[in-house]
């Protein structure tokens, strides 16, 4: 109907968290709302205190200071039901070495008694089905992040968190695990990733915020950041003669960028605008180290 606002439910909420190890504040008042069916990024270097974070938000451990709440429940109030309701993939979390592929997910599914799922169309989806007798200790990398993210989606869960979840792949396995969120995204499900990699976070994430040091230094949507951040504001144009213009980012260059058109003398075209990698270092001085 026109003119009516939809308004989105909230699937996970922090306000003011913090939380230290001994002297060190790994996180200082982080703020964030997160709402359902969106795909949240926390970028950041490792030791900025992503993966702190989830372990809060997944009850792994408890904040020091604020709150933080799951579908509208704290993790310290968290029942085996509210559990059913979220996917977890870290870094082997949850993988049984000497177990093949195929009993690591019906273990699973035996835990949550979900006799529905297929364990072997599972094991096709991610490309598997071949592997599924192979103990995950023979798994290459890419194998295994796959397995672990199949794990964490096998109980349709409403929020996945993602933790680095592509980190030392090659290209086509991050392909593949892209386009498994995207897929879990599609049917609804709030996911909550951490990465240091920017094209990931600007091809996926519907919001962002850049973590620095344990704070929140920049928040948005990755394009809404660039266009922030974007203060040459300049048009730069390759032309087939080999020369290279630079234009101000107004009406004349309107004028002068089509004459280029007409005569068919662009070979290429970008404007300005920073990528996150150039604002995070603008922000803070520090390039994203892996």
């Amino acid at each position: 109907m026109k003119g009516m606002v939809i308004k989105m439910n909230t699937a996970i909420e922090i306000k003011n968290l913090n939380h230290h190890f001994g002297d060190n504040n790994v996180l200082k008042d982080i703020n964030l709302n997160i709402t359902e069916g969106e795909i949240f990024g926390l970028l950041g270097p490792s030791g900025a205190g992503k993966t702190t974070l989830i372990n809060i938000l997944t009850g792994q451990l408890k904040a020091s200071g604020g709150s933080c709440h799951i579908m509208g429940t704290s993790p310290t109030d968290m029942t085996g039901e509210h559990y059913k309701q979220i996917g977890i993939m870290m870094d082997n979390f949850g993988l049984y070495e000497r177990m093949s592929c195929y009993d690591n997910l019906k273990f699973y599914q035996m835990i949550d008694n979900n006799r529905n799922i297929n364990i072997e169309l599972v094991l096709e989806d991610i490309h598997l089905l071949a592997a599924k007798k192979t103990p995950v200790m023979n798994l290459s990398k890419g194998m295994k992040n796959r397995l672990a993210f199949a794990r964490a989606i096998l109980r349709t869960p409403k929020i996945l968190f993602l933790d680095e979840p592509t980190s030392g792949l090659d290209p086509t396995t991050v392909e593949a695990i892209h386009e498994m969120i995207l897929a879990e995204k599609a049917r609804g499900t709030t996911v909550f990733l951490t990465t240091h990699n920017m094209y990931e976070a600007e091809k996926l994430c519907d919001n962002i915020a850049l973590l620095n040091k344990g704070k929140i230094v920049e928040y948005g949507s990755p394009q809404d950041i660039c266009r922030r951040y974007n203060h040459q504001k300049k048009i730069n144009i390759h032309l087939k003669n080999g020369s290279d213009i630079t234009l101000e980012h107004n009406k004349e260059s309107g004028v002068q960028i089509q004459t280029y058109f007409s005569n068919g003398e662009v070979e290429t075209i970008h404007s300005t605008e920073p990528n996150l990698e150039t604002i995070f270092m603008e922000l803070t001085g520090r390039r994203f180290e892996v």
